[in-house]
């Protein structure tokens, strides 16, 4: 296994999270890559940290679906596989159409000034080289309809799911052609919620997932 990253210190977090967070950015931005066994005492020895924090890491990283454990293998970075993609995909096209009905009848002028903002903000990433940076930018706008419900278990939930959405987000934001389709889609579903068109929410929505899933689609396909 050849590392290429660091450990990506934080002093205002325990040690733990900042492993867990350098590990998943590692798998995310493909330097730990799919397949790959997660061997605690090379990662240990690589960031400089005992066996206790990278283990708790691994931990972490199996719930959100990014590392498998394997039988007499370990730890090993999960594929991304078609079935995977289809199931979160599934569950986020009905929680985010729930979410953009209720987000079209009660979202306020504040709100809707926030949305706004932060679709300039996703924008603005676009023209830079982070791909992070973009994908961060790109689940603050989502995040901002999501608090617009004023469902607190609704955005629980949805907050939840974001994290197995993650790295199919970067795969897809990593492709610069998706870049002017995914601005005009987000000023649609921005449209539809000025104007409290709940049809028309649904529907941006749903082309905006469902491009986003074609996509990837595609990219798996290439790799077979």
């Amino acid at each position: 296994m050849v590392e290429t990253f660091q450990l990506q210190m934080n002093e205002y977090l325990p040690l733990r999270d900042v492993v867990f967070q350098t590990l998943r950015q590692a798998i995310l931005r493909g330097e730990l890559k799919p397949g790959e066994r997660l061997m605690e005492i090379h990662l240990a020895q690589q960031l400089g940290v005992s066996r206790t924090p990278v283990r708790e890491a691994i931990r972490k990283l199996e719930l959100e679906g990014l590392v498998l454990m394997i039988p007499r293998r370990g730890a090993v970075v999960a594929e991304i596989t078609v079935s995977d993609l289809e199931d979160v995909l599934e569950v986020r096209m009905a929680l985010e159409e729930l979410a953009v009905k209720h987000a079209c009848h009660s979202v306020t002028a504040g709100q809707l000034e926030e949305i706004r903002r932060l679709a300039g903000e996703f924008r603005n990433t676009l023209s830079g080289d982070d791909v992070a940076a973009c994908a961060q930018a790109d689940m603050r706008f989502h995040d901002a309809i999501y608090e617009a419900t004023g469902n607190s278990r609704l955005v629980q939930i949805l907050n939840n799911l974001r994290e197995q959405m993650y790295r199919y987000r970067m795969e897809y934001l990593k492709d610069r052609k998706s870049h002017k389709n995914l601005i005009e889609e987000h000023d649609g579903i921005l449209r539809a919620l000025e104007n409290r068109d709940e049809e028309l929410a649904v529907r941006m929505t749903a082309h905006h997932i469902e491009c986003q899933k074609e996509y990837i689609l595609q990219m798996l396909g290439a790799k077979e």
